[in-house]
């Protein structure tokens, strides 16, 4: 397990950091960060599987910062104040620390870590693959779209699709001819993909990697895809940041 704390008082970033040391010897601080925006960038950047952020730093808060995490790292939030508390649970924080925090209450939100992260058992594993199996084999492969446009119907091959994006009603798909718009819902095209060929990205995108032009991240740690011939950028949710690691 690999994690950054941040707080924007380095003496007050280096008492948990000993106190990890001791409690979680086996826990690896990757980075101390003295504020939110090098909080954001790091975690963007190491994908750290936990951060321990101060509530009230300059450039961004604490809950901008995990706001905007498109990556696996869990969040403890620590802070002098509880006004926070309710706030930061939505935002799914692992715990929530006053300070000055006692050993006993780090050591037992380390407990709680250990059971939220902790893999499932081999036969759960398991399980769960054969039923992802199962599903992928019952769904045919998808491989031409009809989509109609007035009077006509174009029969569009899935190969030539850029991405396709839940939009209301709708799901729009784009081609590097145009877009059509059609009413399956994007649920249903995911089922029957090629996951070799078409990604989802995010709960309303998928985008065929054969036209990926390449990844962007902002300021925030947000990570965005460029799609062949597009202007425009696709936003990559924080479920589906791990997909890009290796790029």
């Amino acid at each position: 397990m690999r994690a950054l704390i941040a707080d924007d008082e380095p003496h007050l970033a280096r008492f948990p950091q000993q106190q990890l040391a001791t409690l979680w010897p086996e826990l690896e601080i990757v980075q101390l960060a003295g504020n939110g925006v090098e909080a954001a960038r790091a975690i963007a950047a190491l994908q750290p599987d936990l951060a321990f952020l101060d509530i009230q730093m300059p450039g961004l808060s604490a809950l901008e910062v995990a706001q905007g995490i498109e990556g696996p790292t869990r969040v403890v939030f620590v802070t002098a104040y509880d006004s926070h508390a309710v706030e930061a649970f939505e935002h799914a924080a692992l715990d929530y620390l006053l300070k000055p925090v006692g050993s006993e209450r780090l050591a037992r939100t380390l407990e709680r870590i250990k059971a939220a992260c902790a893999p499932p058992p081999d036969d759960a594993r398991l399980a769960l693959a054969l039923t992802r199996l199962l599903a992928a084999q019952a769904q045919p492969r998808l491989r031409y779209i009809r989509a109609g446009q007035g009077e006509l119907t174009f029969q569009v091959a899935v190969e030539n699709v850029l991405f396709f994006h839940a939009d209301d009603k709708y799901t729009v798909v784009t081609t590097a001819a145009g877009e059509h718009l059609i009413r399956t819902p994007l649920t249903d095209l995911a089922a029957q993909r090629d996951p070799e060929q078409f990604w989802q990205v995010h709960r309303s995108t998928l985008i065929n990697l054969a036209f990926l032009d390449g990844t962007r991240r902002d300021e925030g740690g947000r990570l965005f895809v460029r799609m062949r011939g597009q202007r425009r950028e696709l936003p990559v949710s924080r479920a589906f940041v791990h997909l890009f690691r290796a790029m």
